[in-house]
Order: C-alpha cells, then structure tokens, then sequence
C-alpha cells in the first residue's frame, strides 16, 4: 500500500498538473479500481485533491516550491527506527519534500547538536524521535525560538504535534493477551509479574506497562496479589538482559508474565530465562512488532508469545501529510494515535508475508 500511494504521488509531482483516474493507472501499472482506491485514501489525507472531480494533482504545493524538513531518528540500533526512517524517506521523496535525516544515536548530547543542526539550517518543519524525556523542552524551545514548527513522534514535546501510540490501550492489548495465555496453560495461576522499564522516555510509554499490568488483572484478578517486579532495561536488548539476569538470581517464581516497554527488551529479558534453564518459566509480551520481536516469534518454542504493532512502515504518509497540514495553517489535533494491533506466532507471517520474501532476496 505505501509502496502503490509513493508510486503515484510520484508520477502525479512528475506530471505537474491535472491527470485523469485512467492516466494515472496506466503509468502506474495498477488496475482502475486499485489506483482508485488509493487515490481516495491519499486525498482523504490531504496528499492529492480532485478539484471539480474532473481529476487528481498534488495538494498544498504550488508547482516550484519545496519543503526543507528535518528529521532527528531515534537510533540505527533499533528495527522500528529504521522502517520508520525508510518510511519517511518514501513518502517524502514522493511528495517533493526535500527530508533531511539525522541519526540521534540514543544520545541526549547527540540530539541537542542535531536540533541545532536544523535551526541554523532553517528547516521548514522538524519530525523529532528521540527518547529522553528530560531535554525534551530544551529541544522544543529551541525550535520555538527559531519559528519552526515540530512533530514528535512516539516522545511528546512541549508545544508539538503528538504523533505515535495509543500506549496504554496498546499495554491494555498485550495484557489482556498474556492474562488469556496464562488462564489456557497455567490456569491462571502467576507468582510473578516482571516489567521491563525505560524510564527515560517519560510518562507516555510508561503508560504501556501500566495498561499491561491491567490488562493482565482484568482478565486474572488474582493477579493483583502477586509479585510485581519493576526492572529498568533502558529499552534495549543488553541492558534488559543484564538487569533481568540478575533478577533470576534472586527469584524462585515458577511462573513469571513479561511486559517490556518494547521488542528489545523483551528479547533480553527472554535470553536471560533461556541462559538460566528456565524458559519454560515465562511468557512475554512486548511492544512494536519490529522485525526482531517478528524473527523471534518464528522461532519453534519461542516465549515472546505477542507484540503489539504499532506499524511504522505505514508513519511515512501520515505524518507529511500532517507536516503539510501544519504547514498550510489547517487545523490539526494535538496527538495523532496510530492503529494496534496484536502481532502473534500464529498471524506473524500472514500480517508480515513479505518478512520471508525479503529475508531470501
């Protein structure tokens, strides 16, 4: 779908004026229906406008303009970072915007220099992914001050434009999730429940873990009156496993539910379980659905038994149409949630088919 919708604003920049539905698929190489139907998605998001419904053209720029936007990426390090990155790229290239990305690299000081950055550089807009909530209002003020406007995405920003998950009704999907999946196999009986932390990103992600936890008693009431663990895993895959390690060491608990803020952590905290003989011990829950929670879900036996998708390699068109929305002075809502759904080891490779073609190619 991203693929077809960059296809066609490409050909309709290209053409710099009016073309017809028949046109348009033909260049495109798309049945009329199909080009039809992404057609009518991209108008209702502001990318393409059909005036008179005599046929389509690119919304919002006038033929000789080009938007300079920024972008502050989270960290190579991580799977949803990068498709969220190659998104952006996409949908941006096909709408003529001109997208600068740079690499926060998980870094405080890092995203501090790369906000100064796109100041002296005079970005138009600035899309900001960068996790730590505590230099949060640093890096809004300083593109405040520069009259640029901004959209955070996944880490709200004072005066931004909110972009990302609905984090405690995701948590609240993977809890109820795992509470089923431990009524089914341990009947319901818990000893503990171990939550896996980043607490640098702030109040919004946490809330991730607080609708996991209730998630959890809503469906196991019980549940309440077990152990609960709080480790901080800092969100990535060897910090989590380190901290979770170490837990083991002092825990007896037979049956341990895993909520982690996301697939790393979660990935971690499963690897120490392993490495300790006691995989069987645990069931996990993560957060994202990127490529490395998908790889483990396809592993026989494995223990991350969901992961909640957040879908990012859908972002790209969402959010430069509201970049154009914000530029263009239309109205716009301050949070923008995307969709959730349950990513599982039995719908992983029908909701992600084309995992196994790329990993061939």
């Amino acid at each position: 779908m991203v693929a077809r919708a960059c296809d066609i604003l490409a050909v309709l920049r290209s053409a710099g004026q009016m073309m017809k539905l028949a046109d348009i698929s033909a260049r495109v190489g798309l049945p009329a229906p199909t080009a039809f139907r992404v057609l009518d998605t991209l108008c209702a998001k502001g990318l393409v406008e059909r005036p008179g419904r005599c046929g389509y053209r690119l919304a919002g720029l006038v033929p000789g303009d080009r938007y300079k936007f920024g972008f502050g990426a989270q960290s190579s390090e991580f799977a949803f970072s990068r498709t969220l990155a190659r998104s952006l790229l996409l949908a941006g290239r096909a709408a003529h915007i001109e997208l600068l990305v740079v690499n926060n690299r998980f870094s405080r000081k890092v995203a501090l220099k790369n906000a100064d950055y796109f100041v002296r550089e005079k970005m138009d807009l600035v899309i900001e992914f960068q996790t730590f909530t505590d230099i949060a209002p640093i890096i809004a003020s300083k593109y405040h001050d520069a009259g640029i406007p901004m959209i955070a995405v996944e880490i709200p920003h004072p005066g931004a434009t909110y972009y990302g998950a609905d984090s405690y009704r995701a948590g609240q999907i993977g809890g109820r999730y795992l509470g089923k999946w431990a009524r089914k196999h341990w009947g319901g009986r818990v000893d503990e429940v171990l939550v896996l932390e980043q607490s640098a990103a702030g109040a919004v992600p946490q809330s991730r873990l607080t609708g996991t936890l209730d998630g959890i008693i809503e469906v196991l009431p019980r549940v309440e009156h077990s152990r609960v663990v709080h480790v901080e895993g800092h969100g990535q895959f060897h910090a989590s496993l380190t901290a979770v390690r170490k837990h083991i060491k002092s825990s007896s608990s037979h049956r341990t539910l895993i909520g982690a803020v996301n697939d790393p952590s979660a990935i971690g905290a499963l690897r120490a379980f392993e490495e300790a003989g006691r995989g069987d011990d645990c069931a996990a829950v993560s957060q994202n659905a990127s490529e490395e929670a998908r790889d483990e879900m396809r592993r026989p036996d494995t223990r991350l038994i969901g992961s909640v998708g957040y879908f990012p390699e859908n972002y790209g068109p969402e959010i430069i149409s509201l970049a154009l929305d914000i530029l263009q002075h239309k109205p716009v809502p301050p949070a923008v949630f995307t969709r959730h759904h349950l990513i599982t080891p039995d719908n992983v490779s029908h909701v992600y088919a084309n995992d196994n073609l790329i990993a061939r190619l």
